[in-house]
């Protein structure tokens, strides 16, 4: 049987990222946990077509410069096809940051299997990249903001989310040139999604004007927040309210932000004044602000609150031809 198009191309991903991983593999974690939920082998596929309700297949994306001290590495994905024949519109995901270096090491799947699926149900594709530093990419830390909170939860230092935006900018920019190059996909429809950290990284890379890209989805963006030491208040909520602002001046597709008010790493007044600033740029975006995720941090807007964002989120992937 012929090896479907993703196959092939995983390959030769494979081969051209053998020498990178080596370079890395000292700082690849052998813990490995499930974070969201199980992913299983994919099944046999035809060249032209994919099967229905196909699982998360794992490939490797080469990352120019990415690995320890400027060598090429690679970065290890979930590709999710939808069914029958391509190219697929697809979304690019970014997931978001833990505080904790172990849960960071233990990731497993960068995306809900159920919320890739909300994808490829729509006949949307979905590649979800670990970026260096998480799961089975491995690698330093670099997405580090340099938030710091004293012992009475008041921000101590000056975090540097400009260098945030440029390192994840990198890791997405090499998975969007990967993603533009497979021929099961539509490399001029390609919508950036993002939670938390990921959501701030969709909206910085979104203000690079990538080629392909014709929106953007922010769950939750930002970053500096510790729902520990300072619940509902992250470190130097101004600078990332003047980010926004930049980011502003320069995003040319149109976007969605959710978020709740009862979100334990930004609060519920934060966000809404981010995107005052993004919007006055003249970038076109939808602010959704939903009261609160009952019974949970609203901060797990994406995963607890579905009913809560749904609806939205369907009127605006509809109104992109998604």
């Amino acid at each position: 049987m012929p090896q479907h198009p993703v196959r092939a191309n995983v390959a030769i991903s494979n081969k051209l990222a053998a020498v990178a991983l080596c370079l890395c593999s000292f700082y690849a974690p052998t813990a490995v946990a499930l974070e969201a939920s199980d992913v299983a082998g994919a099944g046999n596929q035809t060249a032209t077509q994919s099967p229905a309700a196909a699982p998360g297949e794992r490939v490797t994306i080469p990352y120019v410069g990415g690995g320890v001290f400027g060598t090429d590495t690679a970065m290890t994905a979930l590709v999710f096809l939808p069914p029958g024949p391509g190219p697929f519109p697809v979304v690019l995901f970014s997931h978001g940051r833990a505080g904790d270096s172990k849960v960071r090491a233990d990731m497993r799947n960068p995306i809900p299997t159920w919320h890739a699926r909300y994808w490829t149900s729509r006949g949307v594709a979905v590649v979800a990249p670990m970026r260096v530093g998480y799961g089975e990419t491995g690698g330093p830390d670099r997405e580090n903001s340099g938030a710091r909170y004293d012992l009475l939860g008041n921000c101590s230092g000056r975090p540097n989310f400009k260098g945030l935006a440029e390192q994840t900018d990198r890791a997405l920019l090499s998975s969007l040139d990967w993603v533009r190059r497979q021929p099961w996909a539509n490399r001029d429809r390609i919508l950036l999604e993002g939670v938390s950290v990921g959501g701030f990284a969709t909206i910085a890379m979104a203000a690079t004007r990538p080629a392909g890209v014709v929106g953007y989805i922010n769950f939750s963006g930002g970053a500096g927040g510790s729902p520990e030491r300072s619940p509902g208040h992250s470190c130097d909520p101004n600078q990332m309210r003047d980010m926004m602002a930049e980011f502003g001046q320069t995003v040319n597709v149109p976007g969605i932000w959710l978020y709740a008010g009862n979100d334990l790493y930004w609060g519920g007044e934060a966000p809404k004044e981010w995107y005052g600033a993004f919007a006055a740029g003249g970038s076109k975006a939808q602010m959704v602000a939903v009261p609160e995720v009952p019974g949970q941090d609203g901060h797990m807007l994406l995963t607890r609150g579905r009913r809560l964002w749904q609806r939205d989120l369907d009127q605006f992937a509809q109104a992109l031809g998604f």
